[in-house]
């Protein structure tokens, strides 16, 4: 149930604009500390500012919080010890840092902090810097900030929307603006919406095996958790965070805990409002994140850390969990497309450091022992027809960042027969993607451009990163930056339209970049999983179950594992992506690579290729978490 964070006006992209790579993210630091004002990338720019409707100054008296987000330093420095922490031949191994000692060694300089502060406090503006040196979130009025950062915010409307705005860059004296990688903030226009993935034709349950409506005990045993609650572990003594745009009901995942015949910790879940919380759009994803987690590891504690559904909100909520440093796992089910970061980087609607604003945060974490785990996109290899509406190949952001592990999506076996005669019958766990729907979509008529956007671009992400390169843990391992795909779709030049070729072609290749996903569980809304909801904000109201799919149940799930796993260990995981890859390669490994080549395992475009550990569809492949708490376990 990917959740999408932007949603960009649907644009016809060149191919140079599609592919070209983000700008440069981090300036060049300027000599001596003058007071010439030098600009400062925001987060919306003149794309929207230049064709927003201005109709007035906002009130120089109107209250605003801006994000005002640092530079880490030492960041190859950083990049070393993480990978230390989780080499058990190494002297830092386990040895994770305290939220103090990140700052002290990686954060933004002390010096730099105080300059942006007391240039603030200059014109009144307060500020809160976040432990970590890295987040600064002040807090003034318009009047305060026009005149602190060259602005002239203005009430503005586009495309509908109302919202604030300046359509001046901000600038701040060089001393301070050599250290910012982004002001988030003077605007407050924002196009978040959630996308949640259901089935979206409802089958009756006939003489098939499915449609499967599944419960976490039905994970335990497909993936083989058994043993370890048999040992004894429950998640005591672990926190698990989620970081979500949406409000939800807590009574709702208590009642589904109960019915499931989990006996869990009471009162364990703590919901955390971050700049003031959010509504209840999405809280599905929310509702879902906090059950499927909890229900693995029903002896911890789940911090919800609930922002508002903007890109400060969302940077917040990382840096609370973060800072706070309760918990050694994290997840998040909310994502966009890097198209759509590329395109709006393009337009200047984005800012160019938007996916290093997030990957510094994730870098502390792992840098502290937390695990990081997000949602790797639901269309498939296709992720830009979600926000951007474009045919290009593209993966989905933040699961592109090489500090989380990318959750990838798979489809259980079942079998069916629809109303139109067409015989479903998927014998083995494959990649996600409902091409294996495609005859009974075509039987209902929907083999045109708007029911192929609709329905059959939908599945499990994966690919290549425009935006990060292959990372070191991904080197060497056979199948890395190589690739089988079936070319179901013809995408034309500019990638705003398909057809569909007759026969499938089977092809190879090779693409650069990281490679996601890197593992992958059930998560096709066919072998979904049931979640508990009742009305938005009146918990009981019109209750019951709804079956949900998509890579967003994998990652809390995989976070809930974790915990699980963490419940019996005096130092955490850690950084899972490092050990991994280094598991897959070696004797025994806990995964099991989903590795045949065709039609009948992709993710729409990407296959397995036979031999190798690792594909663009399903990553490593699916887990033994038996194997895997072993493999965590050796040394």
């Amino acid at each position: 149930m990917q959740k999408h964070l932007k949603h960009v006006s649907a644009v016809i992209l060149s191919l140079f604009l599609i592919f070209a790579s983000v700008p440069a993210i981090a300036a060049t630091p300027s000599t001596g500390n003058d007071s010439t004002l030098d600009p400062i990338s925001q987060g919306t720019g003149s794309a929207i500012l230049d064709n927003a409707s201005y109709f007035g100054d906002l009130p120089d008296s109107t209250s605003i919080t801006v994000d005002i987000i640092l530079k880490a330093s030492n960041e190859v420095q950083l990049q070393k010890y993480i990978d230390q922490t989780v080499d058990p031949g190494s002297k830092n191994y386990h040895k994770y840092l305290t939220v103090k000692q990140f700052r002290d060694s990686f954060g933004a300089s002390s010096q730099s902090v105080k300059d942006l502060t007391e240039y603030l406090k200059n014109y009144q503006i307060d500020s809160k810097v976040y432990p970590d040196n890295l987040v600064v979130t002040a807090t003034g009025t318009v009047g305060d900030f026009n005149k602190a950062l060259s602005v002239n915010v203005q009430k503005a409307k586009y495309k509908g929307k109302t919202f604030h705005a300046t359509k001046k860059g901000p600038k701040a004296p060089r001393y301070i603006a050599r250290h910012v990688l982004a002001i988030l903030g003077l605007s407050d226009y924002s196009s978040l919406t959630p996308n949640a993935v259901k089935q979206p034709m409802k089958l009756t349950s006939n003489a098939g095996t499915g449609p499967l409506n599944l419960d976490p005990a039905d994970l335990i045993k497909q993936y083989n958790v058994g043993p370890l609650y048999d040992k004894g572990y429950t998640g005591k003594g672990q926190t698990i965070d989620i970081v979500t745009l949406a409000n939800f009901n807590p009574e709702d995942a208590y009642e589904f805990w109960k019915e499931e015949g989990i006996t869990t910790k009471p009162g364990r879940i703590n919901v955390k409002p971050i700049d003031g919380g959010s509504d209840y759009n999405g809280y599905e994803e929310t509702s879902l994140d906090v059950e499927q987690s909890g229900a693995l590891a029903p002896q911890a504690d789940i911090n919800v850390y609930v922002g508002p559904n903007t890109d400060p909100g969302f940077v917040d909520a990382f840096a609370s969990a973060i800072n706070e440093n309760e918990a050694s796992q994290i997840s998040v089910s909310w994502g966009l497309s890097e198209t759509a970061i590329a395109a709006g980087v393009q337009q200047q609607i984005e800012d160019p450091a938007y996916a290093q604003v997030f990957n510094q945060l994730f870098e502390q974490a792992a840098s502290q022992g937390i695990s990081m785990f997000a949602s790797a996109g639901d269309a498939g290899a296709y992720d830009a027809t979600r926000d951007t509406g474009t045919y290009n190949l593209a993966v989905d952001n933040p699961a592109d960042s090489p500090y989380i592990t990318a959750a990838g999506g798979t489809t259980l076996p079942w079998s069916y027969t629809t109303r139109t005669g067409v015989n479903i019958d998927v014998t083995k766990e494959r990649a996600w993607g409902w091409d294996y729907l495609y005859p009974y979509f075509d039987s209902l008529g929907l083999n045109n451009p708007d029911g192929w956007l609709n329905y059959y671009f939908v599945g499990g992400g994966g690919g290549f990163s425009t935006i990060f390169k292959t990372p070191d843990f991904q080197k060497g391992v056979s199948g890395v930056n190589r690739f089988t795909a079936v070319e179901q779709w013809q995408p034309s030049s500019d990638f705003s339209s398909v057809t569909r070729p007759a026969t499938p072609q089977l092809v190879t290749g090779s693409g650069t970049g990281r490679n996601l996903p890197d593992v992958s569980l059930n998560a096709d809304p066919y072998t979904g999983y049931k979640v508990y909801l009742s009305d938005p904000g009146e918990p009981g109201t019109n209750a019951g179950y709804v079956t949900f799919g998509g890579t967003s149940v994998v990652s809390p799930q995989l976070a809930g594992l974790t915990a699980l796993m963490n419940s019996d260990r005096e130092a955490p995981i850690g950084f899972w992506n490092d050990q991994i890859y280094r598991f897959a390669k070696g004797y025994n490994s806990p995964f099991h690579p989903l590795n045949s080549a065709g039609s009948d395992n992709d993710n729409l475009f990407f296959t397995g290729t036979p031999g190798t550990i690792y594909n663009q569809s399903t990553g490593l492949g699916t887990i033994d978490f038996t194997k895997l708490d072993q493999a965590f376990s050796n040394r």
